[in-house]
């Protein structure tokens, strides 16, 4: 299976990195060679880092937290969206807003206000309006749709971020950091692995790259989800309450007890048998007798 994906990621490019005079000489343990002025990125460790990854976001989602994934790049905002999609989380492939994490309740008010919009719309309200007035809600509603759109049903802060280019996506691992979220991050080889905290090497400028990697975390967010439903209760089943070990140790001894009673008056009976019949032979003429 790992030689299988090796393959996969060599035959996407992942391991063509950016030119030799922009590289970050943080990046040098993630390089496997330098070919004429473009840096190769050493394969091994991008699979290890999307092996962690994996690890990571599977035990997020089977702890009930949610991921976040954001690729504001022209390269990734579709892969991110589909990847999203695919797992059923939240992305922002956009624009990061500031203050998206650390400012939470206003992003949610923002959300508040692009379903207000859109039930306008609905009921015709919006149309009633002047045709200026109704041209700015309008490009209002479009403004937050698109920045926010992709978050509309994350009520809570997430428990992992998944960004594309750390370099670019600086301010979204800022506030994660700040909020102490655990990043995950795929990385080229001028972006600053120290900024995240599983750091995938790989080409963020290739869109077969992106995906490749994008849908290995999204199959290990969907096993996240299968480990949450297997731990959850039944809905409308009541709570299975076990007894304690005490209990079966009480029980144990009972039952042990009530064996051994059992078998002493079956020994009983059966050494005064013999007994028993002269007494019954003896008992009328006793009977008689006292008569």
């Amino acid at each position: 299976m790992a030689n299988q994906l090796t393959r996969q990621l060599i035959n996407a490019g992942v391991h063509f990195g950016h030119g030799v005079s922009r590289w970050n000489p943080k990046m040098a343990p993630f390089i496997f060679a330098k070919r004429g002025n473009i840096h190769i990125i050493d394969v091994r460790k991008t699979l290890k880092g999307l092996l962690i990854a994996k690890r990571l976001l599977a035990q997020v989602v089977a702890s009930g937290n949610d991921v976040i994934l954001v690729g504001t790049k022209r390269q990734a905002q579709k892969v991110v969206e589909a990847a999203a999609k695919k797992c059923g989380m939240h992305y922002i492939c956009q624009r990061w807003l500031g203050g998206t994490l650390t400012n939470f309740r206003t992003i949610r008010s923002r959300l508040q206000r692009l379903e207000q919009l859109e039930a306008m719309e609905q009921d015709g309200t919006l149309e009633s309006e002047s045709k200026k007035h109704a041209s700015r809600l309008k490009r209002e509603m479009r403004k937050i749709r698109g920045n926010l759109d992709g978050v509309r049903k994350m009520t809570r802060l997430p428990g992992a971020v998944v960004v594309v280019d750390a370099k670019k996506e600086y301010l979204a691992l800022r506030e994660a950091k700040k909020l102490g979220i655990a990043t995950v991050g795929v990385l080229d080889t001028d972006s600053d692995p120290d900024t995240v905290d599983v750091a995938i090497p790989a080409n963020d400028d290739s869109i077969r790259a992106i995906e490749l990697i994008l849908n290995e975390l999204a199959d290990a967010v969907a096993i996240g989800k299968t480990m949450t439903s297997a731990r959850a209760e039944p809905a409308g089943r009541p709570k299975r309450v076990h007894p304690r070990r005490p209990t079966f140790a009480r029980a144990g001894e009972t039952e042990s007890k009530t064996v051994a009673a059992v078998e002493q008056a079956s020994a009983e009976n059966s050494d005064s048998a013999p007994q028993g019949g002269d007494d019954n032979r003896k008992e009328p003429n006793q009977m008689g007798d006292s008569q």
